[in-house]
């Protein structure tokens, strides 16, 4: 099997799910036979917004020839992960590079987990939600908008809520007996908003 790990192991954080990994090239003699390409080994440590450990699966890529650099396709936001790079031979692996950690930045949060409307009055409506499963960063805000629809399904005009990232319910007040409204409800990162959660609820006639 081959002798060294290759050197000068670098990486280069592209974006918060694509990574570049460069290094140098073993020695040919060190190779001690036929030189098949280089394999990066990959894997996430934690994740920065929830601090859980959890069993860490190692990816492996391999890139064929004499090649000097790599993509890391398919990372987690807002990540801490570890690295190594080995020379490859028709006989096995060489030693791995030391392990080199590199970090992806935020992204934008995957949807509510739920949005459920409850209590319904006359004029209000009582929101409760769960956190993104995925928040791939850290939560800034959700956005609430809603729109009364019509006998005919036509929409009403749009309003908008900005809401702390720390509420996990809102009552909606002064809304229009027996009507049926639509809502659409997001989270933002610093990096911008993750997709949205939509549903539908009626005020109730008259008491």
């Amino acid at each position: 099997v081959p002798m060294v790990a290759p050197g000068n192991v670098q990486v280069h954080v592209i974006n918060s799910t694509l990574a570049k990994v460069h290094w140098d090239t073993v020695p040919l003699k060190t190779v001690r036979g036929h030189l098949q390409g280089y394999k990066v080994y990959y894997w996430k440590v934690q994740s920065l917004s929830r601090r859980s450990r959890r069993h860490v699966e190692k990816k492996i890529l391999t890139f064929r020839g004499n090649k000097t650099f790599g993509m890391l396709p398919g990372l987690e936001p807002y990540s801490s992960y570890k690295l190594n790079v080995r020379v490859v031979n028709g006989k096995g692996e060489g030693p791995a590079s030391p392990d080199k950690v590199f970090k992806t930045p935020e992204g934008v949060p995957s949807s509510p987990s739920f949005l459920k409307i409850t209590n319904p009055t006359l004029d209000s409506l009582t929101l409760e939600w769960g956190s993104p499963t995925h928040p791939n960063g850290v939560l800034t805000s959700y956005t609430l908008k809603f729109q009364p629809i019509n006998n005919t399904h036509e929409l009403g005009p749009l309003v908008e809520i900005r809401i702390p990232a720390n509420e996990s319910s809102l009552i909606l007040k002064n809304l229009n007996y027996s009507t049926r409204y639509k809502f659409y409800f997001n989270a933002q990162t610093s990096v911008g908003s993750g997709s949205q959660i939509t549903e539908e609820a009626v005020t109730i006639m008259d008491e």
